[in-house]
């Protein structure tokens, strides 16, 4: 039988690691999943956040860091690529394994990166954002990855693995590619098709795919989730952290602006104490 999680923290920036410092203080199993470096880390000066004063941002996150695992609260290093709810509950997708939850806290940060031109449309139909999910459906089949993550080489290799033709699109050859998979310098532009994906644009230049795998550091919100409300790339909550899908909330810079660090804390903390509560309801039947 899988493991139950109370709650799956889905980013590891500050709303993200505060909130899972508020679930373990209420007796909550979470796990915190991050893809990648936070935003914070960048930071050469943080000067606003209170008791924290001129500390770099890489040491507010080892700070923040170590808080949660002294809380025993487990990060993984994993993107999650979506999100299923499930019987009441919910099944998230992470390279080839799932975990399970009875809620989800959402901490992804604010949106990076617009939607290029036919990749909403074609999503589902020829567009994808994790390659060991679907990619046995294009075995044999001209296939493009389009890499701006870390883990982009490792699933465009996947794929060559299992017998897709690979072509591999990025601004700079990576390390560790297979000599086997076409490289394409660039950026993808734009992607057609009729009822599924035929072509994409780089460098305008047509080059014809089945299947295009856009593989960033995280997955748009409302791909990850379906059915989430968003008000443009913003995720829409109530007073409480809740989205409008019951047993999910938000917190950070994903639920708009300021952009401050201190405001991602709260939030999470605000939707932390909403979302332990619904776990309670929900183990006492009245949910």
């Amino acid at each position: 039988m899988r493991f139950m999680y109370d709650c799956i923290i889905i980013g590891g920036g500050p709303a993200g690691l505060s909130a899972a410092v508020n679930m373990a203080q209420r007796g909550k199993q979470a796990v915190v999943l991050t893809a990648g470096e936070s935003l914070l880390a960048k930071a050469e000066l943080v000067n606003n956040y209170l008791g924290l004063p001129e500390m770099s941002g890489s040491e507010m996150m080892d700070t923040f860091e170590k808080h949660v695992r002294q809380m025993n609260v487990e990060i993984k290093h994993a993107k999650a690529s979506n999100v299923l709810a499930n019987d009441g509950d919910f099944a998230v997708n992470i390279g080839d394994d799932i975990l399970t939850s009875k809620s989800i806290i959402l901490a992804c940060g604010a949106a990076k990166a617009k939607p290029v031109s036919g990749e909403s449309e074609f999503l589902g139909r020829g567009v994808s954002y994790c390659a060991t999910c679907d990619g046995m459906l294009y075995r044999n089949r001209n296939v493009a990855v389009w890499g701006l993550s870390e883990e982009a080489v490792h699933e465009a290799n996947f794929l060559n693995g299992i017998g897709c033709k690979v072509m591999y699109v990025a601004g700079q050859y990576p390390d560790g590619l297979d000599e086997k998979i076409t490289y394409v310098h660039g950026r993808i532009e734009e992607i057609n098709g009729e009822a599924t994906v035929k072509t994409f644009l780089c460098g305008g230049v047509s080059y014809s795919a089945d299947c295009i795998f856009i593989l960033r550091q995280a997955v748009p919100t409302d791909a990850l989730i379906s059915g989430i409300e968003m008000n443009g790339t913003h995720v829409i909550i109530n007073e409480n952290g809740a989205t409008n899908i019951e047993g999910v909330y938000a917190a950070g810079d994903m639920t708009g602006t300021p952009y401050q660090v201190s405001k991602a804390v709260g939030d999470a903390q605000c939707a932390a104490l909403s979302c332990s509560k619904y776990i309670d309801d929900k183990n006492r039947g009245q949910k």
